[in-house]
């Protein structure tokens, strides 16, 4: 686990995917190369659309901890502590909660932590890094979105290459950073020069046909930025 939290990693996130055969979509990427399996979790509430449960994180479990690889949950909802416990149980590898949604964040990694997982923390695009000044101590990555969060396909927003170097200078050297929303081929390198190395990649890897191919030429992309 510690090798891929540190490594370069293209992370396809299944919001994208076809869900009529999420299974093959998300072995397809496995085959080609793919070592973390993003997941959106969305409460129609703290962003405005609701997606999946743990339910999904158990299905896809077997499969992806059978290749070798982590389930990145990403929760985009209010009240994550009370959820905490079910990703954990249902194999999730790293949880990510928001900065905003916490007001006590330092205990909710904790328990994140003492879950089994991983502990993340995500920033919206308005939200300062400094926000994290005593946060940055208690977690093992930060995810900064480089969308507002609440739907797939939306446009990397072009501050956020810079707000991605700014937390690489901000962060304990052992904190990963992990960047979400508008990535693609085209910006993976940069992303990756300026300080991020896993990137969420949602319909620039599932938004077409050739999943293993559209997966490889966006980790190729994200391996020119070391």
């Amino acid at each position: 686990m510690e090798d891929i939290l540190r490594g370069i990693n293209v992370a396809p996130s299944i919001l994208s995917a076809d869900f009529s055969r999420l299974g093959d979509d998300v072995e397809a990427v496995l085959n080609a190369g793919a070592r973390v399996i993003h997941i959106d979790v969305m409460d129609g509430h703290f962003v405005p659309n609701i997606t999946i449960g743990p339910l999904v994180v158990k299905a896809l479990q077997p499969l992806v901890h059978g290749a070798g690889a982590l389930l990145d949950v990403h929760l985009m909802i209010e009240r994550p502590e009370q959820y905490v416990p079910q990703f954990a149980a249902a194999g999730a590898d790293m949880i990510v909660v928001h900065q905003e949604v916490c007001t006590h964040l330092h205990r909710v990694l904790a328990q994140i932590r003492e879950s089994g997982a991983l502990a993340g923390v995500s920033l919206n695009p308005a939200t300062p890094i400094e926000t994290l000044a005593e946060a940055r101590y208690s977690c093992d990555m930060v995810l900064i979105m480089s969308v507002n969060p609440g739907f797939g396909g939306q446009s990397f927003i072009p501050t956020s290459t810079d707000k991605i170097a700014r937390t690489r200078a901000y962060l304990p050297d052992n904190v990963a950073i992990e960047v979400d929303g508008g990535v693609t081929e085209i910006n993976a390198g940069a992303l990756v020069a300026a300080g991020a190395n896993w990137l969420v990649a949602g319909s620039s890897v599932f938004g077409g046909p050739d999943i293993e191919e559209r997966f490889r030429a966006v980790a190729q992309a994200a391996a020119s930025g070391v």
